[in-house]
């Protein structure tokens, strides 16, 4: 995928996403919305698909959870990513399974040498089962675990290594993070190995009533100190294909893409100066 600029697809917003003239734009949708077996969602998909990119981001699979990939549901991505062939896969570096149940949270582990084999593991299963790379998402942090072994991004680092997996950075992860747990986000950025970056994700978070915890909403526009961390990942690493993330209080397509010129202006504007 060229290194372009992307929104979140809603169905709200099909026909002005079809429509759309803008150059490079591509769209991408939770892979579990669209686990089912016909009708009117898979019909939208299809059509989108035939003239822009598509991405597929997972947020089911609980790839570092106690347990192995579910089957159905890693069966149900297959079939996704056979049909539709999308440009990126991607998925969280948390857990949402346990003993047959699932949580509607996406939770951090501790960042231990029995974890990280662990998720290595159940991350090469997953590539295996659906022939091809898939990417895999910093979480976000409210409180600081204990007993890590590992810096968080060298254990991405490491992670990725062995499992052959690339990484998808979520920088409002990171400023979200950077604030509940107290590190510093640009040596966090600074520190992520540019060659395995595949993509990158932008939102907007909001606060608790107290204003001591943010929480990544996904329900206002991306921050301008997000937007600054942005601009220096790119800088460093070089143009990536950006998600811009909104998933509360959608707002007008116009809008949003208003919000992704921002991204494209900065990756073109770095393409340009690599040219």
């Amino acid at each position: 995928m060229t290194p372009a600029a992307g929104l979140g697809f809603k169905p709200q917003h099909y026909h002005e996403a079809l429509a759309s003239p803008a150059a490079g734009l591509w769209f991408e949708v939770h892979a579990e919305n669209y686990m089912v077996a016909g009708g009117p969602r898979l019909a939208m998909l299809e059509r989108l698909r035939g003239g822009r990119d598509i991405s597929l981001h997972g947020v089911g699979m609980s790839l570092a959870g106690a347990a192995e990939p579910d089957p159905g549901h890693l069966e149900a991505l297959k079939q996704l990513v056979d049909r539709f062939e999308p440009a990126l896969v991607s998925e969280h570096l948390a857990w949402s399974r346990l003993d047959g149940r699932c949580f509607p949270d996406l939770l951090p582990v501790p960042r231990t040498n029995e974890v990280l084999a662990r998720c290595a593991a159940n991350i090469e299963r997953v590539q295996d089962t659906l022939g091809r790379q898939i990417l895999i998402e910093n979480p976000t942090h409210y409180l600081a675990l204990r007993d890590h072994s590992w810096s968080e991004t060298s254990f991405l680092a490491e992670l990725a290594r062995r499992s052959g997996c690339g990484l998808l950075i979520d920088v409002n992860n990171v400023a979200v993070g950077a604030h509940n747990t107290g590190f510093d986000p640009v040596e966090w950025l600074e520190s992520v190995p540019a060659d395995r970056v595949g993509e990158i994700h932008l939102a907007g978070h909001s606060g608790d009533a107290e204003g001591t915890l943010l929480i990544d909403s996904h329900d206002e526009p991306v921050s301008e100190h997000v937007w600054s961390l942005y601009r220096g990942l790119i800088d460093r690493i070089g143009p990536r294909p950006t998600l811009i993330e909104r998933d509360g209080n959608v707002p007008a397509f116009a809008e949003l893409i208003r919000e992704r010129g921002r991204a494209q202006h900065i990756l073109i504007g770095d393409i340009a100066l690599a040219a």
